[in-house]
């Protein structure tokens, strides 16, 4: 033993006033085997620790308790059912602290709640869950009649044998598909060694472009929306200027002055677009200074 406090936990230690004749250590140390779990043993309870068999509503605060949950629960006889006791637990529910008993049902084989809970309904459907649906009572009393199983023996073996084939097949798939384990091994290494150079090599071909995010491969679909955008032109956007100024002026002339001044507006434009043409010729090849200086000498 490790220390005292653990040979006393494990009733191993015999202190020096004890002897044979006082029993043993439970009766020497006036206690039940069972410790704090046997408080109630007199009224015929005994302290388990309950799980939960089914999802459950609480009665108090309509919060579910799922299935699995534990519960330090009182376990007591209330009844028979023939030479098969029917016990009762009673628990406390860890939300509101709502009293919840269930008893056995040894009939049904199953739990039945007897008061503080409501049993949560949960249905579904037999192909959603790719199950098989059992019979019915009344089918499974058909099938002790050994009549009606003669009767129908027939079409079950005619069915046996439409899904043989079936099943043969999928059989020989499966043996032929892990018949060999290594080669198997070998090819998804070989693909998970492929798959982790592929990833390399776009990670590095996003940091050369200085993003920090993997570029995923350009797909069809995206090349595809890529190719019908269109951007507009220089061109193009000289046009739309000249076709704004046009709708914008006035169709009737009113005096040679104002023509005279839409002329000096017009070229006034042309100098200042063809000033910013050089401007940024010389920003390209690195005569930004000298540029903006004879543009400053012009105007």
């Amino acid at each position: 033993m490790s220390s005292l406090a653990a040979a006393r936990a494990d009733n191993f230690y015999y202190p020096p006033e004890w002897t044979p004749q006082k029993g043993s250590l439970n009766k020497f140390h006036g206690q039940h085997a069972l410790r704090e779990r046997a408080r109630k043993l007199d009224q015929g309870i005994l302290i388990i620790r309950f799980e939960m068999p089914f999802n459950i509503w609480c009665g108090g605060c309509n919060s579910m308790i799922a299935k699995g949950v534990r519960f330090n629960a009182e376990k007591k006889q209330v009844g028979n059912y023939y030479s098969t006791k029917i016990w009762s637990f009673t628990m406390k529910s860890a939300c509101c602290k709502h009293q919840i008993v269930i008893q056995t049902d040894p009939k049904n084989c199953e739990y039945v709640i007897i008061s503080g809970a409501q049993k949560k309904t949960e249905e579904f459907d037999v192909e959603d869950a790719e199950t098989f649906e059992l019979p019915a009572d009344e089918e499974r009393g058909k099938l002790s009649d050994p009549f009606y199983r003669l009767e129908h023996q027939e079409h079950d073996l005619q069915k046996k044998k439409e899904a043989e084939p079936v099943l043969v097949r999928l059989q020989r798939v499966s043996d032929a598909r892990h018949a060999d384990d290594y080669s198997l091994n070998k090819a998804l290494r070989a693909q998970l060694r492929n798959q982790k150079k592929r990833v390399a090599e776009e990670e590095a071909v996003s940091r050369k472009m200085g993003l920090g995010v993997r570029l995923l491969p350009a797909a069809k679909e995206d090349m595809d929306a890529a190719a019908m955008v269109k951007f507009s032109s220089k061109f193009e956007r000289n046009r739309q200027d000249k076709r704004a100024q046009i709708k914008a002026a006035s169709i009737f002339s009113s005096s040679g002055s104002a023509s005279s001044s839409d002329s000096q507006r017009l070229s006034l434009l042309s100098k200042r677009r063809r000033i910013n043409a050089a401007a940024a010729s010389n920003v390209l090849s690195g005569g930004f200074k000298q540029s903006s200086l004879s543009s400053r000498r012009k105007l």
